[in-house]
């Protein structure tokens, strides 16, 4: 197995009962971005109980952030989820039941709940048909040229009509 991620998104969320709800709309767009359809369901799911889980273990009066992460590599889609701080109480779930996979605490405090879906018969990562997306163009870095066929009469007329409707 190729351990290499092909691909990766994530969405970082407060940690309030409405991030589960955001975890499954990120995880339904994302999996069709990916043409993953198949694992949606599972994917959902594992997202539902690992968001839940973090949620529920986090303080409700002063909420932190997480992370959900999905992670496309060799055969498998991995569900992470990331929480920022320290939890109020429990340790995380270690895994969705019947699946692989695991928690750790990170370096800077916090943990990293993760859970991995095998990928539908005969397809991996590097086969699965991703997105091309190209890079964002700001208007900001668009040259500004001066040869609008706009006339000193046409602004006036426009100008007019605003301070009409202004009144």
């Amino acid at each position: 197995m190729n351990a290499h991620t092909v691909q990766v998104d994530d969405l970082r969320l407060a940690t309030l009962p409405t991030a589960v709800n955001c975890a499954d709309l990120f995880v339904q767009f994302t999996l069709a971005e990916w043409s993953l359809r198949p694992l949606l369901d599972e994917a959902m799911t594992a997202a539902r109980q690992l968001v839940s889980d973090a949620v529920d273990r986090a303080d409700p009066a002063v909420p932190d952030f997480l992370t959900v992460r999905l992670r496309l590599r060799g055969d498998c889609l991995t569900v992470e989820v990331e929480q920022a701080g320290g939890a109020r109480s429990g340790a995380p779930a270690a895994a969705v039941e019947g699946r692989r996979g695991g928690a750790r605490p990170l370096a800077g405090g916090g943990t990293l709940v993760w859970c991995e879906l095998p990928l539908p018969g005969g397809v991996n990562a590097s086969s699965v048909p991703l997105p091309r997306r190209e890079p964002k163009r700001s208007a900001s870095n668009e040259p500004v040229t001066d040869d609008a066929d706009v006339t000193p009469e046409v602004i006036q007329r426009i100008l007019d009509a605003l301070g009409r409707h202004a009144k």
